[in-house]
């Protein structure tokens, strides 16, 4: 019922949960889209191909009831970012690594995966700044340059992605944490205004210039935080948010909302988020479930 347009399946299987039994519990609950995000130039066929062998141990399952109809559903519900994450070694090799990701766009939209369409990559990401990781950390990182001119190719690396993300007439899921000047700039400079603002951990008066550019905003379960004293600036900033650019997302396995909160997150733990925005919106979860979902196919075409 709640789409997740926000994921990342090969980490999870990394902390150890059952994909099996995720994909099971998230037919059942009749999940619209799930969107399995890129963090590396080289992650995207990784990715298809773990779940491509998830599509077939269930096509393959003759004693699970319903499991070719999970198989058809994660063929059918699955979709697919490829992107780059602003990490300090992909900045310093932007050229080769720009590269390697724009082939690999290129293959599967052209050829797809074994199990699964070409049309099911759907988006360029995530990919932006981060200036709270690589402020934090530069200095140790040994680098022969300054900051400055670490944070100037940092937004190079976004715009290069923005590029190709036009090219591709893909839109793009942007990761903008601590650098919200930097990341209207980048995408200013650029003219183009396709995409998600993921994650999204600004203001209003942010989140005003992002939408009057265009683009949409996701909420993941860190809204589910807020204390007392912040919880009407969170409720106000998610009523602000037009509905028809309104997301939600999991951003899984981290920043499980509410009661799960420092656990693995899972797709299947969104509902909170729902809830959360819901009541804010004074809408019904079953409204809010259809807006979402409507947002998803309008952006993503699909």
């Amino acid at each position: 019922m709640f789409g997740d347009s926000h994921f990342h399946l090969s980490y999870l299987e990394e902390r150890g949960i059952d994909l099996y039994e995720l994909f099971t519990q998230l037919y059942q609950n009749k999940v619209p889209f799930l969107l399995d995000i890129g963090t590396h130039c080289d992650d995207l066929f990784q990715r298809l191909g773990l779940a491509s062998k998830l599509i077939d141990a269930f096509s393959k399952d003759k004693e699970k009831e319903d499991a070719l109809s999970i198989a058809s559903f994660i063929q059918e519900r699955l979709y697919f970012a490829a992107g780059i994450w602003p990490h300090a070694t992909s900045i310093l090799n932007r050229e080769e690594e720009l590269a390697v990701l724009s082939s690999a766009i290129r293959k599967c939209k052209k050829e797809g995966f074994e199990n699964i369409s070409p049309s099911h990559l759907i988006a360029l990401g995530e990919c932006g700044l981060d200036h709270h990781w690589n402020k934090a950390h530069f200095d140790g990182l040994g680098l022969k340059l300054r900051l400055e001119d670490f944070l100037a190719a940092e937004a190079e690396f976004f715009e290069m992605q923005l590029a190709l993300a036009e090219k591709e007439a893909l839109p793009v899921l942007v990761h903008s944490r601590d650098a919200f000047e930097a990341t209207l700039s980048c995408i200013k400079n650029m003219g183009y205004h396709r995409g998600i603002i993921h994650c999204y951990a600004y203001g209003i008066e942010e989140a005003r210039a992002f939408l009057d550019l265009g683009w949409y905003i996701s909420f993941s379960g860190s809204i589910t935080y807020a204390k007392k004293n912040k919880l009407q600036a969170y409720e106000d900033l998610v009523r602000f948010i037009p509905s028809d650019r309104l997301l939600l997302e999991t951003d899984a396995p981290y920043l499980a909302p509410g009661k799960y909160r420092g656990k693995v997150n899972t797709p299947a733990l969104i509902g909170e988020s729902y809830f959360f925005v819901s009541q804010a919106r004074a809408m019904s979860m079953e409204d809010l479930a259809l807006l979402v979902e409507k947002n998803m196919k309008d952006l993503f075409m699909i």
